[in-house]
């Protein structure tokens, strides 16, 4: 039988490994996710100062609805 070598190939320091890579492209995304959950967050805030009895009554059941 014939014997057979593996050889593995390292990534130099300056190249990240496809996992590096991967992380962080996945961590840019979450930190855009991130700004814009804030963003909604605070239009909301917004909306919830300015009509907060309004948005409440709307919220109330009336004679067991």
């Amino acid at each position: 039988m014939a014997e057979q070598t593996k050889i593995r190939i390292r990534p130099s320091e300056k190249q990240e490994a496809p996992e590096e890579v991967i992380e962080n492209r996945l961590a840019g995304k979450g930190e855009n996710i991130k700004k814009k959950l804030d963003s909604v967050l605070d239009e909301i805030d917004e909306v919830l100062e300015e009509n907060a009895e309004e948005f409440v009554a709307g919220y109330i059941q009336h004679g067991g609805q």
